[in-house]
């Protein structure tokens, strides 16, 4: 097979094999490399094209998220990520990824206020949390109670009335750090907290994470604008695999509650979500600090086995844009809370240290990646290890529901359906039991 490309009135692939030709549409983004249209090929070539995890194809048109990997871009809506995460609060994000353009202040004091007076759970719901395990996961928890969510509000089914879709956003949105926050007190045998209508996003889910019915939760001002960062920086990264899994259960016209329960159980992969828990645990692993230089020579054997979690990513080949401000949160965390003598956090900053400075990871771009720093900030915030997916999922839902609502509003959107390359048995006959 050989393909060329052509310009004309409109450029074209023009790919050959065994002597037939076929010409594809050359398709082009406001930014990005130009996409083959490659629709037509088994009709015209008898053909289709094998790409193993999809890291290749284009699976859908979208204008939430744009990522550059080799230049280390982020752009949510054409906003640059750094912005945003510094600037912004969570609500505006949500605003913008849902709606396509930041919000006037008029909007944003009504956008607030439907959001905040979403958060309340049924109070039927609470029986559902009595039906875990006190030691189950907290992503199991939050799984299978989102999924529920559709029993409580079926006016979601009908998803062709816009006004159905957009409720059903809010809703989910306004309710994940609800029932996040509610899954981790269960686990700790402690009382819900309630929402509070005069907290923002990511002050709710502080006072419920860690309020007592007994005293008054005391707002820590550096604390809530590091969850707000956090919240902003995990909000959407384009067509990763909980997105896609999203927008695939979504294909079927599935209700909204229903497929993000999908994604967060895409999400909840150690390969996918679990990538700061994995940060802690390879902390855990080294120990002390004395360990440090054993383990980077381990590091660096191929043979060894032992990898640098949290170091690097497989979409930035030259640095993770999100990592510089996770970074300055960090040391602006641990500071504010007076940590100096924590050993896994002592471990970190040392690792850092080294790994900034040493030439085999410089050469490889090894650089401490968004999830190194995260981990770190969230132990010391006193988050438990359970619950980092949690979180990761909380903010991901904002970037699931945009992508969801916009899937859904495409002209002419299909059902998806990937191909295979069979390699099985060729048609054989049956032989019955007794011939066998």
């Amino acid at each position: 097979m050989s393909v060329s490309l052509s310009e004309g009135k409109q450029t074209t692939a023009t790919i050959s094999l065994g002597g037939q030709t076929a010409e594809m549409p050359v398709l082009t983004g406001t930014l990005g490399p130009d996409v083959i249209d490659i629709r037509k090929l088994p009709a015209q070539l008898n053909v289709f094209t094998f790409d193993p995890g999809y890291g290749e194809t284009a699976s859908c048109t979208s204008k939430i998220t744009f990522i550059d990997g080799d230049e280390g871009v982020l752009l949510h809506r054409g906003y640059p990520i750094a912005q945003l995460a510094e600037e912004a609060t969570f609500e505006e994000v949500i605003y913008l990824l849902l709606n396509g353009e930041l919000p006037t202040a008029e909007e944003y004091s009504t956008f607030t206020h439907t959001l905040t007076n979403h958060t309340l759970l049924h109070e039927q719901i609470r029986n559902f949390f009595n039906g875990f395990r006190r030691d189950a996961h907290p992503m199991a928890i939050l799984c299978g109670t989102v999924g529920a969510l559709s029993a409580f509000y079926p006016d979601a089914n009908d998803i062709a009335v816009p006004a159905n879709r957009d409720l059903a956003a809010m809703r989910l949105i306004a309710k994940l750090p609800t029932i996040a926050a509610w899954a981790y007190k269960y686990t700790q045998g402690e009382a819900f907290i309630y929402p509070r209508n005069d907290l923002n996003y990511a002050e709710n889910f502080l006072s419920m994470m860690f309020g007592r019915q007994s005293e008054p939760y005391k707002m820590n001002p550096v604390l809530a604008r590091a969850m707000n960062r956090i919240l902003i920086l995990h909000a959407d990264h384009e067509q990763n695999a909980s997105t896609s899994t999203v927008r695939l259960a979504g294909s079927t016209g599935a209700n909204p509650f229903a497929c993000i329960a999908a994604g967060i159980a895409a999400l909840w992969g150690p390969a996918h979500g679990g990538a700061n828990e994995a940060v802690l645990k390879m902390l855990a692993h080294i120990g002390k600090k004395e360990n440090i230089p054993a383990f980077i020579e381990q590091v660096k054997d191929k043979n060894s086995g032992v990898k640098l979690m949290g170091f690097g990513h497989r979409v930035y080949k030259n640095f993770d844009p999100r990592a510089k401000i996770m970074q300055q949160t960090c040391h602006e965390v641990l500071s504010e809370l007076g940590i100096k003598d924590d050993p896994l956090l002592d471990l970190a900053i040392e690792l850092e240290n080294i790994a900034l400075n040493d030439s085999y990871f410089v050469q490889r771009k090894l650089y401490p990646n968004v999830d190194f720093y995260s981990g770190i900030i969230l132990k010391a915030m006193g988050i438990p290890t359970s619950m980092f997916t949690v979180l990761f999922a909380l903010a991901r839902t904002t970037g699931w529901v945009s992508q969801w609502k916009e899937m859904i509003e495409e002209p002419g959107q299909r059902i998806s359906r990937p191909r295979q390359l069979y390699i099985g048995e060729t048609e054989r006959n049956f032989v019955p039991l007794n011939k066998r």
